[in-house]
């Protein structure tokens, strides 16, 4: 891996940072508030999906010992494999030590969103077009997997998208459709809560296509990504374009409630993939094409920070002593971008 963990100054001065992704010949210019961004940080791409052959990069997980998973979607429109048939999805492993990416399932479910649970073990969000269309759970000792949610009352889920973990071991998933013939059996594109015990609720049915998903360090906040570009007709009705990150409080029984739109991207390409910091800050992949990249939210809503990468789909921070680091899919790669917050995960057991 190009470059490792650098010194960098406590304080941020406040203007912009000169930021030029790996390959790159055009410097870019990052904003932030003092303390969100690292002075001199550059966006580094550490696996470079066009030379590999990767279509779509997605879900990034940094498992317990700091290994990195990273989903490769591999649309049936797209690149047909060497036999000649449709490709299968891959979910992808990185080194960071030895800067070395290798292949750790294909097929995959066709898996979005990936996390990693408070056991340490690999859950995905796999997806339709010709995916799994469940929520799976993958013990990285052993590599073997279950399958932990696949249909809601007696019907397929629709094709899984994002997911994470509270601190009680609920996993919170959304489940909207954006590619594959197979029939749409759900009467809602949702959002759902699996508890421990197996239990599955719908916690939302939210107008547009839920998205990317995340909680705030304590769980009591709910933030959603709805993506909805309004260019066809779903579930039998028209369906306007909506593209807004949300924000729900979180119930004593796991209820959604006093839910209030966040951000506005009106009619800009909107927000993918979600993290939050320590400090409950939420941290977005925005794909509007006038100004894609890294955004930084406070609480609020307010934006705190901005750094510029095109085409964005997910991200999530590391874990300790590297939990200040943001690893993001993009353009098909894997980047690695240090910032001056640091993220949090359930605690392992």
């Amino acid at each position: 891996m190009a470059g490792g963990r650098g010194d960098f100054p406590g304080a941020l001065l406040g203007a912009a940072l000169a930021l030029a992704p790996a390959g790159g010949a055009t410097a870019e210019v990052a904003t932030g508030e003092p303390g969100f961004l690292v002075p001199g940080a550059r966006a580094e791409r550490v696996v470079d999906g066009r030379t590999l052959d990767l279509v779509f990069t997605e879900g990034p997980a940094v498992a317990c010992d700091g290994t990195v998973f990273f989903s490769d979607i591999t649309w049936s429109h797209g690149p047909r494999g060497p036999g000649g048939g449709f490709r299968a999805g891959n979910i992808l492993r990185f080194d960071p030590k030895a800067g070395a990416v290798s292949v750790f399932r294909s097929p995959s479910g066709m898996a979005n969103g990936l996390a990693i649970d408070a056991t340490c073990a690999l859950l995905a969000a796999e997806g339709a077009d010709r995916g799994g269309r469940r929520i799976s759970r993958t013990d990285l000792g052993t590599g073997r997997a279950e399958i932990l949610a696949d249909a809601f009352r007696d019907r397929p889920l629709n094709g899984p998208n994002d997911l994470a973990v509270d601190g009680l071991g609920r996993i919170w998933f959304t489940d909207p459709r954006y590619a594959g013939r197979e029939p749409v059996d759900q009467d809602a594109y949702g959002v759902y809560r699996l508890d421990p015990d197996g239990n599955l609720e719908r916690v939302l049915a939210p107008e547009g296509r839920p998205n990317g998903i995340a909680l705030a360090p304590d769980g009591s906040t709910l933030y959603l990504a709805i993506f909805e570009p309004g260019e066809r007709r779903l579930l039998g009705r028209s369906v306007p374009r909506r593209m807004v990150i949300e924000r729900w409080t979180v119930g004593r029984r796991g209820e959604l409630q006093e839910g209030r739109v966040l951000v506005e991207f009106g009619d800009r390409d909107g927000a993918d993939g979600l993290a939050t910091d320590r400090e409950g800050n939420l941290w977005a992949a925005v794909q509007r094409r006038d100004r894609p990249g890294i955004y930084a939210f406070d609480p609020a809503g307010r934006e705190r920070a901005y750094v510029p990468l095109a085409a964005p789909t997910n991200l999530t921070f590391g874990r300790p002593p590297e939990d200040d680091v943001l690893w993001v899919t993009a353009d098909r790669s894997l980047w690695r971008l240090r910032v001056g917050k640091r993220g949090h995960h359930p605690a392992p057991r």
